[in-house]
């Protein structure tokens, strides 16, 4: 492929997306609907005008540490202090409960297989897709809404950012079946190091950062610097510590949340990602899909993979949710937050291809899965949100 015939897909991409973001606002969906619609038309699944490429890949994932940093801008601290327990309660359950509803759905297809043995481990695998949780599509919906700093949407942040790194782990442990290397005692001590190493460093960089805001105050430096600080962060997370790097990106921004000029910086990176990074990410999902290996045993299973995935979560979050005292609207709202997929499904099942715990063929099941949550949470959020007033989002 030419070097230059990437400005040919950027360019299409970019078109489509935006063309059927605006149809989908004017139809009354978020606009995120739409891009998602616009890369399964333009990908391999329908048209096949554009195709998934490593930099495509590349430049999505830029997409998505973009738009998490810009959430963890616009969080507030205080709000995240008050919903944290909370939140750990969520993402527990939202954790345990797909996990036991993935393993279930797969022995209940082929068969239960003992403990040890390799069908087991693969029934297991399967669960642990279905624990981690895509936040960018619910952030991107509750921010379209104005929605995101209040309690139900900084709880839903919080618990899935949460979620991912307990998932992780999970994932660690369920390789270690396969791989005897594998220490799950490691990854959890990475994970708690990773934390501690994030609020040392954040607490330096965000007196570093306030000094220079104090002395710069609006200068366009500082969102620059800010970007840089996110990158490095993300690029941390994942190489020292097996962190998502998406976690290290949304607790960059959670570190400069507090400056003078968080609005400034937010404001500055919100241009970048709704004109170029935004788009390329949200098509990426449509993509990424293609129907070539299904067959109708696959087609059930994936029905029944997507409808598992997506009610386990409702239920896990939102019971928990309610537990803690959320009203049941509000659970609703949590629980339905918590059920997009994503990013960390895609590496997760990734991995799972390289050790040999799942089969190619199942990919096209967790695509799938990908794609209905991805639509289906942010118009059910708008359901939700319908006729709902700044005060009911309020922190008490």
């Amino acid at each position: 492929m030419e070097t230059y015939a990437i400005f040919k897909d950027l360019a299409i991409i970019i078109i489509v997306a935006k063309f059927f973001g605006i149809l989908a606002r004017k139809c009354g969906a978020p606009q995120v609907v739409g891009e998602i619609v616009a890369g399964l038309l333009i990908g391999p699944c329908m048209l096949g005008i554009v195709n998934q490429s490593d930099f495509l890949a590349q430049f999505a994932e830029i997409g998505v540490i973009l738009l998490m940093f810009s959430a963890g801008l616009e969080t507030n601290i205080r709000d995240l202090v008050k919903t944290g327990p909370v939140a750990f309660l969520i993402a527990c359950c939202g954790v345990f409960f797909p996990l036991l509803c993935g393993t279930l759905l797969y022995m209940a297809f082929y068969g239960a297989a003992p403990w040890g043995s390799e069908n087991f481990y693969k029934a297991v695998f399967i669960g642990t897709i279905l624990t981690a949780t895509s936040v960018s599509i619910t952030v991107e919906s509750l921010k379209e809404m104005g929605k995101l700093k209040g309690r139900v949407g900084t709880t839903i942040l919080s618990a899935a950012i949460i979620d991912d790194v307990i998932g992780i782990v999970v994932l660690t442990f369920v390789i270690g079946f396969k791989n005897p290397e594998s220490s799950g005692v490691e990854v959890a001590l990475s994970t708690v190091l990773y934390f501690v190493f994030a609020i040392i460093v954040g607490y330096i960089v965000y007196h570093i950062f306030k000094i220079v805001d104090m002395r710069y105050e609006h200068t366009r430096r500082i969102p620059i610097a800010g970007w840089a600080f996110c990158l490095i962060m993300a690029y941390i997370a994942e190489k020292y510590f097996g962190i998502a790097d998406i976690t290290g990106a949304y607790v960059s921004g959670v570190i400069l949340c507090n400056l003078k000029d968080s609005e400034y910086i937010e404001k500055k990176m919100d241009t970048s990602s709704y004109l170029l990074f935004g788009p390329v990410f949200f098509a990426s999902i449509g993509l990424k899909t293609n129907v070539d290996n299904l067959n109708l045993d696959i087609l059930l299973f994936s029905l029944a993979f997507v409808a598992t995935g997506m009610v386990s979560k409702i239920i896990g979050c939102g019971a928990m949710a309610k537990l803690c005292r959320f009203n049941g609207k509000d659970s609703l709202k949590i629980g339905v937050g918590m059920m997009t997929r994503g990013e960390v499904a895609l590496i997760v099942s990734q991995k799972g291809l390289s050790v040999g715990l799942m089969p190619p063929v199942y990919f096209t099941s967790v695509i799938l899965l990908i794609i209905v949550s991805s639509i289906l949470t942010p118009l059910i959020l708008k359901l939700l949100y319908r006729g709902s007033g700044p005060e009911e989002e309020a922190v008490s």
